[in-house]
């Protein structure tokens, strides 16, 4: 079974809720995502594996050119939102307009056709549904926001590719990869989770997935792989997330690359019916 492999291409300081690192002052912040999303760019060259690099807009406005390097190199592009905000605190037509200003930057970067999306920190949720015929109406057909877990979503959520209709149309939801740990269904597809994991825990909860019939949908950041990651005081919630076991995470990531087969988002929507 393929798996796909996701990047959420954004700023180290792209973290939501803290008003010091808001929109404000990120033209003063010192940029690490061109040389980070090139860390990300090696690891998967070398292991030969294709992925669906999902672009913060304000990113992609600034560096079309890394857009254009992500292309080249032969993987799919997504939509991480313009503004990196929570979707749950933003009214329908506010994330309308967000949504609309991410593509356009995508367009603007050269990327002819945009299939996917992916909400800042898992942020559609099932007080923020609307968002999904939103997404529908601008022409995404595949969404990676709702994790089925109950730090940032439902843990009853469904855990395989689902159809999930809406007055615009359907959308494929593809959600990330989760585990069961002392009775809880728990994160180890993605962030602090994916780097506390050993590669052979990560691996067995993918084939887990996967004798299952569900493909495993994992996601990285290229701030995970900065050798050197700027640090700022956050709380201490969201330094954990975000500094939590960041040394050595490239060597782990690269066992897991090597022994599972990725794909990139779309490729693996492919594989299950819309309509």
């Amino acid at each position: 079974m393929r798996n796909a492999f996701t990047v959420d291409v954004e700023e180290w300081f792209h973290i939501c809720g803290v008003d010091a690192l808001g929109p404000h002052a990120w033209p003063t912040l010192t940029s690490r995502v061109r040389e980070t999303t090139r860390l990300v760019l090696e690891e998967l060259a070398r292991a030969d594996v294709r992925a669906t690099f999902l672009f913060v807009g304000w990113v992609a406005d600034r560096h079309p050119d890394l857009v254009q390097e992500v292309l080249r190199a032969g993987h799919r592009i997504g939509c991480h939102s313009f503004w990196h905000r929570h979707v749950y605190r933003l009214p329908p037509e506010a994330f309308d307009a967000d949504l609309r200003a991410g593509l356009r930057a995508l367009r603007d970067a050269g990327v002819p056709d945009v299939e996917s999306f992916r909400a800042p920190e898992w942020s559609i949720r099932a007080d923020s549904n609307s968002a999904l015929e939103t997404l529908a109406r601008q022409g995404v057909r595949i969404d990676s926001s709702m994790a089925p877990v109950r730090l940032v979503g439902d843990p009853a959520g469904a855990r395989a590719p689902h159809l999930r209709r809406t007055p615009a149309g359907s959308i494929l939801e593809m959600p990330p990869l989760v585990t069961d740990r002392l009775g809880q269904a728990m994160p180890i597809g993605w962030g602090w989770a994916l780097r506390m994991s050993s590669p052979q825990q990560v691996l067995r909860a993918i084939d887990d997935a996967n004798r299952r019939g569900r493909p495993a949908v994992l996601t990285i950041h290229p701030w995970e792989l900065d050798p050197d990651p700027p640090r700022v005081s956050l709380p201490w919630r969201l330094r954990f997330a975000h500094y939590f076991r960041l040394a050595g995470f490239a060597e782990r990531l690269r066992v897991v690359l090597r022994e599972v087969r990725f794909a990139p988002l779309e490729s693996v929507a492919a594989a299950y019916t819309r309509s």
